[in-house]
């Protein structure tokens, strides 16, 4: 009777499996479990979080698909008992006890008994996690806290509601086996050990849910009502009554309004619509989007606070990282964007998928600020992701810009407050083979006003969907341990903050702190950069007279600098293509940026007018990237042979103005090093040649003196912008210019010199560029200011321009001397 009756209740369970996949779609959260060889005496056990007909099905289902060890088997616990080799961790409430203690199973207590009497038995515990659907949990009435998992009365229908809602979008993660003989062999009574295992299994279980859906959410007129209340934000209003008078009422109203503009309203509807717009979307839009290195920010996420810090290309840059988290299985992010996108109808939907807005400047705020410092630290605090973009703005010119350090100083801030958590930085590298703003960074560049954002813009970026825009290419970083990283920069980090109490955050050492961690997150997102095919043609087709060039002198350059990114990597996370020379150029001519023209002597590839410029932005993204080897060429230009114990210092005195521009990651004595290590390589494959301590170029009439050549063009606007503010500098004299009108006239000067020689590359004349290159002089302790800004340099500036004369052909020079003589006789 006990065969007939094993036998009815598993066809039963068969019929109800095969009914309830009807409906239910599953998908793996990472990889399936490696299985160690098991012995004689080994077992596998898997473990639910708690005890449910649904979960069980679904395991056996997904077990029998993948040739896993079938849940529905029995462990021998002792003669006369057995136990299933599928647990649960929390003991199932019974229908009358509605609030039952949470404890483990009566099965995890037996399966510890068992083994602690058989030391020679090994059970390998495997921890399942079964998610119907990725909505967080919230914050609910009395009447929803029925309809928990935790209570008997509505846990049992809410998981009914859940499979009936999101039985679709179920997923199933099987984590990495624990050995449980190692728990047992700890010597601890049969109850200490059980307490530790469901302690561990509880805290993994609640970390990888925390790292899917995202913490418990507040009820957003909460959130703002606890922001209200909070101490920081209530003294703010009070000191700010004191000083103006002003009705504390009215204050208070007044802090309400800009809490409810900040406080994002993050809802899992408006999650997974977008998720539905964003995949039409992006399908449309690109071929692909490749995503790299995203595996440790999984595991990071667990127990982490996750800071992710893209560069900002363009205005979709959130949307895609958001997007990309949601597909790879982590909590989108919430995301700190300009209140000028706060638009009708769109700034709602943003709001709900986890914007929250921030003005440009809190400056003589106080009350703002307190407000906006505090929903940022609930945020932290809560174990939010969060996501913000240090370099403020858009780069117009495909290069990361210097960045903005407000935002990290408020994270350091909620960090040195609450230290519960570990912080962790996620830079991420966000790069297109066509931006979708191109058009109108052209006219930015060329000096028109910035047009405020729009609903309408959504129109024009549908009428783009018509256009080649290739694929996307989302990398992440190494990511930036806060604790480790504050350890190495300053070690007397907590003696400091705890000393100086509040005051701290007006002390240098938290000013060099945030700017050197926001430098850091620049060097990190610059070394996960991917070489795409548009990044290569533009860097090789701009280095040619007039940007054309037969096909076969590009095929050569390109495979010119693909041997270059495979012989001395920048980093072990840069994307090179895999493409041939012959696929990448016709890749980047189906996108439109090139053009051919045929004639008996072959293809000429060629690109001109918007075209070209534009290929400027997607040079830059990468220029980094050969920095080191085009300046060793550079220094070619004048002179066929050097010695070699004159160019590595002429590098190094020039490499700090580069590192600056181009956030790159060697301190001085590792560039020696990596300059040596380019020179031996390039001597090894016969690009240089080496004798008596002096270096040879190429021979001229050779194709690799031509891409040699061709490669030290790369960086020669950045290095004729370092010579003509020198010389700008040292015609004025010192004490003879302050420093705004020398950037000014440097800015001029760059204007008046592209027009002239036909550069067409916008950002030759940045002005934030100048800016830069006067205070790394600053930096070097090169040039000094007065109280009147004065800037005043020693003899030692001589010795930068000479480096800079080495690497600049003479009509370059002659052309900037000239037009600085003239430009400053006119002042």
């Amino acid at each position: 009777m006990s065969k007939i009756s094993f036998q009815l209740k598993s066809l039963l369970r068969r019929s109800l499996r095969k009914v309830l996949f009807l409906w239910v779609k599953t998908r793996h959260i990472g990889k399936l479990p490696l299985l160690p060889p098991l012995q004689e005496n080994d077992g596998i056990c898997y473990i639910l979080a708690r005890q449910s007909l649904f979960d069980t099905l679904v395991l056996e289902e997904i077990c029998q698909r993948e040739g896993l060890p079938p849940p529905n088997q029995k462990l021998i616990v002792t003669h006369n008992q057995l136990l299933p080799n599928c647990l649960h961790l929390i003991q199932q409430p019974t229908i009358w006890r509605i609030f039952p203690p949470p404890k483990p199973s009566e099965q995890l207590h037996q399966l510890i008994t068992f083994l602690q009497r058989h030391p020679e038995k090994n059970i390998q515990l495997i921890p399942v996690t079964i998610l119907w659907g990725r909505s967080p949990l919230k914050e609910q009435s009395a009447f929803k806290l029925l309809f928990t998992y935790d209570y008997a009365v509505g846990g049992r229908l809410r998981k009914l509601f859940a499979l009936l809602i999101h039985g679709r979008q179920t997923m199933i993660n099987f984590s990495t086996p624990l050995a449980t003989r190692e728990l047992v062999d700890d010597q601890l009574s049969t109850s200490r050990t059980v307490r530790k295992l469901a302690r561990i299994l509880r805290v993994h279980f609640r970390q990888l849910r925390t790292a899917l859906t995202g913490p418990e959410l507040s009820h957003r007129k909460t959130l703002v009502n606890q922001l209200l209340h909070s101490q920081p934000v209530k003294q703010a209003i009070l000191d700010q009554a004191n000083a103006t008078h002003d009705n504390i009422s009215r204050l208070n109203n007044k802090a309400r309004k800009y809490a409810n503009e900040i406080v994002s309203d993050f809802r899992y509807p408006a999650i997974r619509f977008l998720d539905i717009v964003l995949t039409w979307f992006w399908n449309k839009l690109y071929n692909g989007i490749q995503v790299n290195h995203v595996e440790p920010i999984q595991h990071l996420a667990k127990d982490h606070e996750i800071i992710y810090v893209p560069c900002h290309r363009s205005h979709i840059d959130y949307l895609l990282l958001s997007y990309v988290l949601y597909k790879q299985n982590l909590s989108p992010p919430h995301i700190a964007a300009g209140i000028n996108l706060n638009m009708p109808l769109i700034g709602g939907l943003l709001r709900r998928g986890g914007a929250f807005f921030m003005r440009r400047s809190f400056k003589g705020n106080k009350l703002y600020t307190t407000v906006f410092n505090e929903y940022l630290h609930t945020l932290l605090t809560r174990g939010f992701s969060t996501e913000y973009f240090i370099e403020g703005g858009r780069s117009r010119t495909g290069r990361l810009l210097q960045p903005k350090t407000g935002m990290l100083a408020l994270t350091l801030q909620s960090y040195f407050r609450d230290q519960r958590k570990p912080f962790c930085f996620v830079p991420v590298y966000i790069g297109y083979e066509r931006v979708l703003e191109g058009n109108t960074y052209l006219g930015e560049l060329r000096g028109k006003t910035k047009k405020a954002e729009s609903p309408l813009d959504i129109l024009r970026i549908l009428s783009a969907l018509k256009k080649e825009f290739g694929e996307v290419w989302v990398n992440f970083g190494e990511p930036i341990l806060l604790n480790q990283f504050l350890s190495q920069q300053e070690p007397d980090w907590q003696s400091s903050i705890s000393s100086e109490s509040s005051s701290y955050t007006r002390q240098p050492w938290f000013h060099n702190l945030t700017q050197q961690l926001a430098n850091s997150i620049n060097c990190h997102i610059n070394a996960a950069a991917v070489a795409n095919p548009v990044n290569l043609i533009a860097t090789a087709l701009l280095s040619a007279p007039k940007q054309a060039m037969s096909e076969e002198s590009l095929k050569e350059q390109v495979t010119f600098y693909n041997w270059l990114l495979e012989k001395l990597p920048y980093s072990e996370r840069i994307i090179s293509p895999l493409k041939t020379p012959t696929e990448t150029i016709l890749y980047v001519e189906k996108l439109g940026f090139i053009r051919r023209q045929t004639d008996s002597l072959g293809d000429v590839i060629y690109t001109e007018g918007k075209h070209a410029i534009l290929l400027t932005y997607y040079r830059n993204n990468t220029l980094h990237l050969f920095a080191i080897p085009s300046l060793i060429s550079c220094f070619f230009n004048n002179s066929s042979r050097i010695k070699e114990a004159d160019l590595v210092p002429m590098c190094s005195q020039i490499y700090p103005y580069l590192r600056t521009e181009l956030f790159l990651p060697w301190q001085p004595d590792e560039f020696k090093i990596l300059l040596k290590q380019w020179l031996d390589i390039l001597v090894e494959h016969s690009i240089l040649q080496s004798e008596n301590g002096w270096l040879q170029s190429p021979n001229p009439d050779s194709v690799t003196s031509v891409t040699f050549n061709f490669l030290g063009k790369t960086i020669m606007q950045t290095l004729e912008r370092f010579y003509m503010a020198l010389s700008l500098l040292i015609r004025s004299g010192s004490e003879q210019i302050d420093r705004d009108t020398l950037e000014k006239q440097c800015h001029e000067l760059a204007q008046r010199l592209s027009f002239i020689q036909g550069i067409n590359a916008p950002e030759f004349f940045d002005k934030s560029l100048f800016k830069n290159f006067i205070e790394t002089l600053r930096q070097q302790n090169l040039v000094q200011s007065d109280s009147q800004q004065n800037l005043s340099f020693s003899h030692n500036i001589h010795v930068i321009l000479n480096s800079a004369r080495y690497v600049l052909p003479s009509e370059a020079r002659r052309a900037i001397q000239q037009l600085a003589t003239v430009h400053l006789n006119k002042q």
